[in-house]
């Protein structure tokens, strides 16, 4: 091996053992934030479920608007706080990729449109008449290395599994 095959090997190495912790804490943290504000502003706000209802799919439109409400909020709420905390990860991942998912059908997908490409302008962070599901698009790309890999070292999942490992 030459010397740049070797300093490349052992950089990688390096950057494998930080992205352990640093990797999935980042992804943590962005979602603690866009989750726990979207749980403050339900929290805090009116509920609009009701005008929804009708485009909430199936099973979760046969629950009562106020169920929904107060369900959808604390799940964010403490959904996020234990995405940020690294403790039941994939729980948490898994419930609000649910809930992500039902929010882009009832509330972020077109109402219609005729082609793919017409599909495609959806895609956007601002709705102009065709969707604006890109948000939630990125919110569950940044949720799957969570679901399938777990929290990282830096989360107390990490903790409990070693020191369970431990006993």
């Amino acid at each position: 091996m030459n010397m740049m095959t070797t300093a490349w090997l052992r950089l990688s190495a390096g950057l494998d053992r930080i992205g352990t912790w640093v990797a999935p804490l980042g992804l943590r943290i962005l979602l603690f934030w866009e989750f726990f504000e979207a749980g403050l502003a339900k929290l805090n706000g009116q509920n609009w479920f009701s005008s929804i209802q009708d485009d909430i799919p199936f099973p979760f439109n046969v629950v009562p608007a106020d169920f929904s409400w107060l369900l959808a909020t604390w799940a964010e709420l403490l959904g996020a706080v234990a995405i940020l905390l690294g403790l039941f990860t994939r729980f948490s991942a898994l419930t609000l990729i649910i809930l992500t998912i039902v929010a882009t059908a009832a509330v972020h997908w077109p109402d219609s449109y005729s082609s793919f490409g017409e599909l495609l302008k959806g895609y956007a962070i601002t709705d102009k008449g065709y969707g604006n599901f890109k948000l939630p698009v990125i919110f569950l790309a940044m949720f799957m290395p969570l679901l399938l890999s777990g929290p990282g070292k830096a989360s107390l999942d990490y903790l409990i599994r070693r020191r369970l490992a431990n006993d």
